[in-house]
């Protein structure tokens, strides 16, 4: 199978739609040359429509070459088969299992009746609660049609090209250098050392069972980010009456605040969807596993409105709409300070927002935007009159067109920055999660344990122990925490999936000296867009190979990039697709959970400073 390109997703519907009903070659008289000929493989996001007649196939999945040997019919070549899901008499138990609405903690922010008016009534002038944003209108105000026939892997969203004629690159996609808010797309294996590396299972090895961790798709900024507060300057701005926009930024003079808070955008609700499509399309047989048992699986979830979206999106793709109401058992679990969550670790580990411990990103990541932008900064300044731009500002514009673009398809604040912006606009977020949940933190190691000891519990099938934010009343009954489901699928938050990642001791994703403050070297492999963007994605694969000694397989993928773990791992040799043994995977994730100190980690008095790599964990003197 090719690797995924995410770009074509509405071009291969199109394409599928016009050869749905194709003629039967078997009863309307084609030749096989012909029906070849008009039912072609299509692939997109993961979705993959197999030519049924494809002219041949050797092992290696889609797209392999045609073998050269004759390979005689086994004796069901052509019988019907089919797989049956969900299992019979089956159903969701709503009292083990409540709804959003019984669990409550949305998370959903309370406005203040302070700010000014036009951030609180609605066009009928009543006040909401929640705000969602304006309905989506790119068919009148986009600035181009989103054709799907372009490079861009973030349909049906428009992505302009940078400020300035002299971009480096003809086609830079600006989308890939937002951090945690690009929408996610594959990453090549060869980024991490594994050239010829796929997530396709390797020939000779049979798939068992699949992990996920993943994040929620696109969504409107948190209630007291940068982009609401650059809109309430303008908003204080005009009550001076001196404020005028030219050039480039006249269109300023009118822009209105169009964003929500907190909630899924219609491009992240699309997102949690189609991952789910794409997982069903590629270990959807595994669901046979609960039809022998007569079981349903348990995913789980955040209760923030938008986590509990995000499973139930995902489990949209995954089973089907209204299917997925019946199939699944989506586990909302609280997310509040004070509860035990390993979905939101952050909640009990007081050290997590220490501005000397787990947020020195946010400090590094500030001071390196001070000087980043000066260029671009000097170049706007004179097109606005009674307002003084600032570094802070200039990252919340680069927000804005991150967030923008997500929510109502297109912005015009993306071509008031030139491709080198992108660059430290992608750094700047490169440095942030580096040092708050990546190597260079010393708290993520804690904050990524509970989740580490979850995986541990279900690889060897037995409940795990305390010393983590897992949440024990829920972790130690398999009602809510089953040891033998063939697949996982945990919703949570970018900054945990990267503080799991660092917990498993994944190496290679942060190879390289600590990224330094004054600016990107390029001598280090952690991008912060590859590993936190929207709809993140960290699997795990078990497998049986039998040619292998021993024949039980395991290794790790993260948006498509098969992650190398024989320099972390001791006992795991080199291996082009990444395997390693399952027992001693295990063994060192044992060994690695032991040396995370969750208490001290979490609640000691110490200090850290950027420009260290601590493996995630803190400090000692």
């Amino acid at each position: 199978m090719p690797h995924r390109d995410m770009t074509d997703v509405t071009a291969c519907s199109q394409k599928y739609r016009r050869t749905r009903h194709p003629p039967d070659p078997l009863t309307s008289g084609f030749s096989p040359e012909a029906a070849q000929m008009h039912i072609k493989p299509i692939t997109a996001q993961g979705v993959a429509f197999v030519a049924l007649l494809s002219g041949g196939g050797g092992g290696g999945g889609v797209g392999a070459a045609p073998t050269t040997t004759a390979v005689p019919a086994a004796s069901y070549a052509g019988a019907n088969t089919a797989d049956v899901y969900p299992p019979a008499s089956t159903e969701v138990n709503s009292s083990l299992f409540p709804p959003e609405s019984v669990v409550g903690f949305p998370g959903l922010p309370t406005l203040q009746i302070s700010m000014d008016s036009r951030f609180l009534l609605t066009a009928h002038g009543r006040f909401i609660a929640t705000l969602t944003g304006v309905e989506p209108f790119a068919i009148q105000t986009a600035p181009a049609y989103p054709y799907n026939d372009g490079d861009a892997s973030s349909y049906p969203l428009i992505l302009p090209q940078p400020h300035g004629s002299g971009s480096q690159s003809p086609n830079f996609d600006i989308a890939k250098y937002w951090g945690n808010l690009s929408p996610w797309y594959s990453v090549r294996s060869a980024d991490y050392g594994l050239p010829n590396a796929s997530p396709l299972i390797p020939d000779g090895c049979e798939i068992t069972q699949m992990h996920l961790l993943y994040r929620h798709g696109a969504r409107y900024p948190t209630s007291d980010a940068a982009p609401a507060k650059f809109a309430q300057k303008i908003v204080n701005a005009t009550k001076t009456g001196q404020l005028t926009f030219s050039g480039e930024l006249e269109w300023l003079a009118d822009w209105r605040y169009k964003l929500g808070a907190e909630l899924l955008t219609p491009s992240g609700r699309s997102e949690n969807f189609m991952l789910g499509v794409e997982y069903r399309q590629l270990y959807g047989h595994l669901l046979n596993n609960f039809t022998e048992s007569g079981k349903i699986p348990v995913f789980r979830t955040e209760s923030q409105d938008r986590m509990v979206h995000t499973a139930e999106n995902f489990a949209a793709g995954f089973f089907g709409v209204p299917e997925y109401m019946d199939q699944v058992s989506i586990e909302i679990l609280v997310e509040t300070l004070g509860v035990n969550n390993s979905g939101a670790p952050y909640e009990i580990c007081n050290n997590s927002n220490v501005a000397s411990r787990g947020s020195i990103g946010s400090k590094v990541a500030s001071d390196f935007a001070h000087s980043a932008f000066n260029a671009t900064l000097a170049r706007l300044q004179p097109q606005a009159t009674g307002l003084t731009l600032t570094s802070t500002d200039a990252i919340a514009m680069l927000q804005l067109c991150s967030y923008e673009t997500h929510a109502v398809g297109s912005s015009p604040f993306c071509t008031l920055f030139s491709e080198q912006d992108f660059l430290n606009y992608e750094y700047y977020y490169d440095l942030s999660f580096y040092y708050n949940n990546g190597f260079g933190s010393p708290v993520a190691a804690a904050q990524g344990k509970g989740y580490l000891d979850e995986f541990i519990a279900r690889f060897t099938h037995t409940f795990p122990g305390p010393n983590s934010a897992l949440n024990e009343t829920f972790d130690n009954t398999s009602g809510f925490f089953p040891l033998d489901q063939s697949i996982y699928a945990d919703a949570t938050h970018e900054v945990v999936v990267l503080d799991t990642l660092t917990a498993f001791n994944l190496s290679a994703l942060f190879k390289g000296e600590p990224l330094s403050g004054k600016g990107n070297q390029g001598r280090g492999a952690f991008v912060a867009s590859k590993l936190v963007p929207f709809a993140t994605h960290f699997t795990t694969q078990v497998m049986e190979c039998k040619a292998m000694v021993p024949t039980k397989q395991i290794r790790f993928i993260v948006n498509d990039a098969v992650i190398p773990i024989d320099e972390s791992y001791p006992g795991c040799p080199t291996d082009a697709n990444g395997l390693c043994s399952f027992d001693n995977v295990v063994n060192v994730l044992k060994k690695r959970s032991a040396e995370i100190d969750f208490e001290y980690d979490c609640f000691a008095n110490y200090t850290a400073e950027a420009g260290v790599d601590y493996n995630g964990r803190a400090p000692r003197s």
